[in-house]
């Protein structure tokens, strides 16, 4: 017979009580006759009790204390079950073992292997030999498009994952900054040269650019010119899955760079390589024609970057030359901001306290940096040669048809004059009412300044800036609310970042918990083609992708609505997803869309459990309430009410979704949200 039992029945009515949770965590689990009791505190993450229930070996009922809380989110869920745990192979004292996994994600997302045990593993000789094992599925995710051999080795092991998480490999920076710290001293000793030159990658801009500003102010002191170089990857845009959209607004970009440079007699050289291993050796190249003994650019931090970069450090090193490279894509830069145990936090909302309490307390950060000065006035004649270089063309496999290229230029004006213009206009007509209106797809309640952010025509630096400066309050966490949630938006961005440099395998097809990389997804081709042209059968969804593929860009709701929607109802692998928005998006950048991904698919960096699974229906009704949004995009469906539209083969207006073309759907949500819990659940078990 099952009873509540409260805190004051612990202390007199106990008879026979085992303990078997540590007392100092949220959950005190006790055994009383035949009761299990689970007691636990206002703080305590749903997933904990999850995590706990699943794994008890028992039949035996399950009471809670402090009732008001287990009401707190999941009461629902709980009430459809009996509370009585089914039997399990696990014993109580497996229970302890488990805390680790069960706790609330603050910090570190696993516990750490010690230093002693690390270098008792590397002395054996096969601890790096362990580590370079592929995943026992890597060769279906390479048949599935998710790893490109042509440039990546297969997908790693779960224990390489892991290793990177517990210390047991250095991270990318660690080496780009152990490479900083080895040459510092030769480095300062390097003679001027002829020319500074600055490395434009994705930081097309003049103005508020850290690294070009060091750069023309070293020129300027030195009394040499200032050089500009951007090389075009054809490679790089290959195995970087560049959306055609975003590498055409690119080139356009660089024309108006290349105009704004020109009137202050600064060349922009523009070459096309290749081959993407043979840019560093072109970029030394190119300084060693010019007599350039000192390259600027700014930090970039997916991987491959960060190890070009180190590379380049030490061959230019090597050649008695200098690569200054500097954060500037952060308001705060990765590694900054620590937990109170020393750690990187894992979760957004104590990050983003701690970044605004770091910004206020370094105001300098938002202090925007000076664009660069004019050349002396020979650089015309002298450098005659690297001005008005050609724009290139797309490379194969990255160009527009007519129609597209006079669509997307229509829709997308590029540049950093249109970047600030859009962000004043934002600022002075919507931010506002952006708390209100943000999450409605129908309604241009947001920036689209996304696209400007990736691209480098603005940095988020000056969108802070800019916010604060418009605000009641000089705080970043006072005054209008609407500045206040756009600003923790952009933080976005950064927290992604930091995420991407201390976790660094999120940016190599695995999953921040390593645990989900053992998810038995299915690959269905045939629900993957209905997800992608937006016939799945769910207005609310068909019309996000229809979005997409018709804009190159996608509200940030439906984003997180559809991404669940792939890798929760139909269980299609989240990488094919993430990879799809690449390949469409003109705001594709790495770290955000792998941090977004990751959240919607319940597999990154989120405190929040897997089995949160978005119900299609109630985002439609809740985010689009008169189909305004599902009107747009899905034009069979347009005649329908307001209630029909967002469910038409549920609500009696099925003959005219079907004789207008649009597809029953493609799976029945509830069965399909069961599949996903138990596949979720399956890999947590999962020792690959």
């Amino acid at each position: 017979m099952t009873h509540r039992v409260h805190r004051r029945f612990l202390a007199s009515r106990v008879r026979t009580k085992k303990e078997i949770w540590r007392p100092d965590l949220s959950f005190h689990i006790t055994k009383c006759n035949d009761t299990i009791i689970i007691e636990y505190s206002i703080t305590t993450h749903s997933i904990q009790f999850v995590s706990i229930a699943n794994h008890l070996q028992a039949s035996a009922p399950v009471t809670f204390a402090a009732p008001n809380i287990f009401r707190f989110m999941f009461a629902a869920r709980l009430r459809q079950q009996s509370l009585v745990l089914r039997p399990l192979t696990r014993s109580y004292s497996s229970i302890q073992k488990m805390a680790p996994k069960a706790a609330k994600r603050k910090a570190e997302s696993a516990p750490k292997t010690s230093t002693k045990e690390v270098k008792r593993r590397k002395s054996t000789g096969s601890y790096e030999d362990e580590l370079r094992k592929p995943h026992p599925w890597a060769k279906l995710a390479e048949e599935n498009g998710i790893v490109q051999r042509k440039y990546y080795p297969p997908e790693m092991s779960t224990d390489r994952a892991r290793a990177y998480i517990e210390e047991g490999l250095l991270r990318p920076m660690e080496e780009l900054v152990r490479m900083q710290r080895e040459y510092s001293e030769a480095i300062n000793k390097v003679p001027d040269g002829d020319a500074m030159v600055h490395w434009f990658k994705s930081d097309l801009r003049c103005s508020d650019n850290k690294a070009l500003s060091l750069a023309s102010a070293r020129a300027q002191e030195a009394g040499v010119p200032l050089i500009a170089v951007y090389l075009v990857s054809p490679q790089d845009f290959e195995a970087h899955i560049t959306a055609p959209i975003r590498v055409d607004f690119i080139l356009r970009t660089l024309k108006v760079l290349q105009d704004d440079l020109s009137k202050l007699d600064i060349p922009l050289y523009i070459e096309t390589v290749d081959k993407r291993k043979q840019l560093p050796n072109r970029l030394m190249e190119l300084m060693d024609e010019w007599g350039a003994n000192h390259l600027f650019a700014n930090l970039e931090y997916e991987v491959d970057e960060l190890r070009r970069e180190r590379g380049i450090i030490k061959s230019l090193a090597d050649k008695g030359k200098s690569f200054q490279v500097v954060h500037d894509t952060c308001v705060v830069a990765p590694g900054e901001l620590k937990s109170g145990s020393g750690n990187q936090y894992a979760v957004y909302t104590p990050w983003y306290r701690s970044w605004v309490a770091h910004i206020h307390n370094n105001l300098d950060l938002l202090e925007l940096f000076d664009s660069p000065a004019k050349n002396p006035a020979k650089t015309r004649a002298t450098l005659k040669h690297l001005f008005g270089c050609d724009i290139p063309s797309a490379p194969k496999g990255k160009t527009l048809t007519a129609e597209e290229t006079k669509r997307f230029h229509a829709m997308w004006p590029c540049g950093e004059h249109e970047a600030r213009k859009r962000l004043d206009k934002f600022c002075d007509e919507r931010i506002g009412e952006y708390d209100d209106k943000r999450n409605i797809p129908s309604h241009a309640g947001t920036s689209n300044i996304s696209v400007h952010l990736a691209a480098g025509t603005i940095s988020a630096r000056t969108c802070v800036r800019v916010a604060r400066d418009r605000n009641k309050s000089k705080k970043l966490d006072g005054g209008l609310q609407g500045i206040q949630t756009w600003v923790s938006e952009v933080a976005w961005r950064d927290f992604y970042r930091h995420v991407m440099v201390r976790w660094p395998q999120v940016c190599m097809n695995k999953p921040f918990k390593p645990e989900f990389a053992n998810v038995e997804w299915v690959y269905n081709e045939d629900h993957f083609k209905a997800w992608c042209e937006g016939k799945t059968g769910y207005p609310i969804v068909d019309a996000a992708m229809r979005q997409l593929n018709h804009t190159g860009y996608m509200h940030n709701r439906c984003r997180m609505v559809v991404a669940s929607f792939l890798s929760k109802d139909l269980l299609l692998d989240w990488r094919k997803g993430e990879r799809y928005f690449m390949e469409n998006l003109i705001d594709g950048d790495v770290p955000s869309n792998s941090g977004g991904w990751g959240w919607s698919a319940g597999v990154g960096v989120d405190p929040q459990p897997y089995f949160r699974i978005f119900n299609p229906l109630r985002q439609s009704e809740r985010f689009d309430p008169d189909g305004d949004y599902i009107r747009k995009w899905v034009p069979e469906l347009k005649g329908l009410t307001n209630k029909e539209i967002h469910e038409p083969y549920g609500r009696g207006a099925g003959d005219k979704a079907k004789k207008n073309g649009y597809p029953k759907p493609v799976v029945e949500h509830a069965a399909a949200r069961n599949r996903a819990l138990a596949a979720y659940k399956a890999a947590t078990t999962s020792d690959m």
